[in-house]
């Protein structure tokens, strides 16, 4: 071993013992007669120091004055208390009096600084990653997301589930989100696909008798990209046999506290359960946050019908409650305004009502409505003195979407979302299909293989597009963390649901025969669920984008920057796969 000890290791408790450390240079103070070397690894940092003796440390002195940042160095010495202490770091107490310094390699000098306060913009960092990860702020990311690894994996194994590996090349599929293709040499003209989750594979787990598999396992979906989705991903999967909905929500939610507790000491409470429509009905998502109320309030009843052509002609009139915002300056609202008419939002404007501490209303449209009709507004909201409505209306789908955009926005300026308070719940019950507003034909909400709710069963024959889906999400402070359901394991259902989104016989078997021959074959009641490990990580982090949490992300543009991915290659290669490009 070249070092001893690590750089984070040593306190007073080793004064006096002689000690070998090793790791990059963070920084040199050379005062003349002292030379004093920060020296850095991924345990943290520890002071060394020479003086000036003359003949006696004249070697260690001039490799010192021949360091620059990020340098690897080789330091033997004696632990010694120092004159200073510095509360800062958990070696702040002791130094390493030098007896020995060699240079192990040589560095240029770093496009950033290797500091928490970095110099370096978003798109250095990426293409010098390597030198990203050496920053504490990435480093202790990266350490999180193994901790969390390292937890799911001991609170499942302990629950009897089984590791089980699933293969990365596999069939293309038409449904969910575009493949990435990968040529076949030696079955030229023929493509596999990299997975976007392992469904049908742990489904044909469960065939097999397997009745508790679990997977950290990479992904891949050829998507635009955002702050939360990358090219490719990491899921948390898991699938379980001879269950029902609850069973699979118990030990989900269970893991969750075990996580929370084991890595955050945090205790999250009971998990509500809440239906998709509810969630819809009253935040406008299905996802939503519920550290803060402020939900929708129908105001149709008493807003239309009152000449305001506004609303009149709207499908929807909805408002929420800003408790104590009745004092928002003209300016504020202006403000509001203008926030919900940008182009990522899409209103065309917002009505507002001050609910003034007199007992009087005013309002961005007094010209309409009297103080009489307002105060039924009011009472409608549960809005009291001191409380600003704010109101949009249109299509219902439309404004609901609108608004709870405005209802998670005024939780954020009024600082209701506390990254250190935690809201989990359950949706359920989600429509079993829905319809493509483009084609309109109607697809599977989850996947195609996901059940109807039993009361809802014969519907899939009839209707299917009123059936709901016995499927759920786990979503915790507004952040959709996981979601399953439970599986269809009747090869006459399946091939009910294949028919019900419009596949034909044939290509039912084409895509999916595999999957209703194992059917056949003593297929067990079963469902799952999968985490997005990614997000998982980011929301224990307390951060919203998930590349923090990734080693070597892609940019927005799905490139990796660093190694220049995508990329050409040659003709040869090309030729050997039977492709040839325009």
């Amino acid at each position: 071993m070249l070092r001893t000890h690590s750089c984070g290791e040593l306190r007073s408790s080793h004064i006096n013992e002689v000690v070998t450390l090793s790791g990059w240079v963070q920084t040199i103070r050379d005062k003349g007669g002292l030379i004093w070397i920060d020296i850095r690894d991924r345990y943290g940092l520890t002071q060394l120091v020479v003086e000036d003796e003359g003949e006696k440390t004249a070697q260690i002195i001039e490799t010192a004055r021949k360091l620059g940042r990020e340098f690897v160095i080789q330091a033997k010495g004696t632990v010694i208390a120092r004159n200073a202490a510095n509360p800062n770091i958990p070696t702040g107490e002791i130094e390493i009096r030098l007896e020995e310094l060699s240079i192990l390699n040589e560095s240029l000098t770093p496009p950033f600084k290797i500091e928490d306060e970095t110099d370096g913009g978003e798109d250095l960092r990426m293409r010098y990653r390597y030198l990203d990860i050496r920053r504490n702020d990435v480093r202790e990311k990266l350490v999180l997301r193994h901790k969390v690894a390292q937890a799911v994996r001991s609170y499942l194994s302990e629950q009897e589930f089984i590791e089980v590996e699933t293969p990365v090349l596999i069939k293309s599929t038409p449904e969910g989100a575009r493949d990435f293709l990968v040529p076949s040499r030696m079955n030229e003209g023929q493509f596999y696909a990299l997975p976007q989750s392992p469904q049908t594979f742990k489904q044909l787990l469960m065939v097999g008798g397997m009745d508790r598999y679990f997977q950290i396992v990479k992904c891949f979906r050829d998507e635009d990209l955002r702050a939360d989705r990358q090219p490719e991903f990491t899921q948390i999967d898991c699938e379980m046999a001879f269950v029902e909905r609850d069973d699979i929500l118990n030990i989900f939610e269970e893991m969750m506290k075990y996580l929370f507790k084991n890595l955050r000491n945090y205790e999250l409470p009971a998990f509500p359960h809440m239906e998709y429509a509810d969630a819809m009905r009253f935040y406008g998502s299905d996802k939503p946050d519920t550290r803060f109320e402020m939900k929708f309030v129908e105001l149709n009843e008493v807003a239309q019908n009152k000449g305001f052509k506004v609303f009149d002609d709207a499908e929807a009139v909805l408002g929420i409650c800003a408790e104590g915002c009745a004092s928002y300056t003209r300016k504020q609202l202006d403000e509001l305004t203008n926030w919900v008419k940008r182009p990522q939002i899409g209103a065309k404007g917002l009505v507002y009502v001050k609910c003034n501490e007199d007992g009087t209303f005013k309002s961005s449209v007094d010209k309409f409505f009297d103080q009489e009709a307002l105060a039924a507004w009011a009472e409608k909201a549960g809005a009291k003195a001191g409380d600003l409505l704010l109101v949009l209306s249109g299509e219902l789908d439309t404004v609901r979407k609108q608004l709870g955009e405005l209802r998670l926005e005024m939780g954020e300026r009024l600082g209701l979302r506390d990254r250190n308070v935690f809201s989990p719940l359950w949706v359920v019950n989600f429509p079993l299909l829905e319809k493509d507003e483009e084609t309109g034909h109607y697809h599977a909400m989850h996947h195609p293989f996901t059940s109807a709710l039993k009361e809802d069963a014969e519907l899939v024959k009839t209707e299917p597009w009123k059936a709901r889906a016995n499927a759920y999400d786990m979503v915790i402070n507004g952040v959709e963390v996981g979601g399953g359901s439970i599986r269809i394991h009747d090869k006459g259902d399946q091939s009910q649901m294949f028919d019900a989104l419009g596949f034909t016989k044939e290509e039912a078997q084409a895509q999916f025969g595999f999957l209703l021959d194992a059917f056949q074959y003593g297929a067990p009641p079963h469902g799952g669920i999968a985490f997005g490990f990614d997000r998982l990580c980011a929301l224990f982090g307390g951060v919203d984008s998930i590349r923090d949490f990734i080693a070597f992300p892609k940019n927005t543009s799905g490139r990796d920057v660093m190694i220049d991915a995508p990329s050409p290659v040659n003709n040869d290669q090309l030729k050997d796969l039977g492709i040839k490009l325009k």
